[in-house]
């Protein structure tokens, strides 16, 4: 089987379970998402294997940012104006934890996250 076709599957995959997923649970994944990433990069970096950690750490990055750019600022007001500035936090945090290999500033970041997504899980109730 080729790449492309491994990766048309994904993509295919990937758009079903968007549809038969709520936004609430999906939210919920890729906070899962990001706190899972961010460990495989936290255990990268103390390993000493620089792949696996910008690998890591650029998935992590990419889904902090597509949470942020989901916030409806008009709707959310306050809520997603204080999460908005959780996310620019946390994404300079990450950026430079990958340029200095700076694991506490990943665990911040982890430190962070963790309790969004608890509250995202109790919201959107059992997988």
């Amino acid at each position: 089987m080729s790449y492309a076709a491994v990766r048309q599957y994904e993509s295919a995959s990937s758009s079903v379970l968007v549809d038969e997923v709520s936004p609430q649970r999906l939210t919920g994944m890729l906070y899962d998402g990001a706190l899972t990433r961010l460990a495989t990069a936290r255990g990268a970096m103390a390993r000493g294997e620089t792949t696996a950690k910008l690998r890591a750490m650029a998935r992590a990055i990419a889904i902090i940012e597509h949470l942020r750019a989901c916030l409806d600022q008009q709707a959310g007001g306050s809520i997603a104006r204080n999460l908005d500035a959780l996310y620019d936090y946390s994404l300079r945090r990450l950026v430079h934890a990958n340029a200095t290999n700076d694991a506490p500033a990943v665990d911040e970041v982890l430190d962070l996250l963790r309790p969004l997504a608890e509250a995202w899980d109790t919201i959107s109730g059992p997988a």
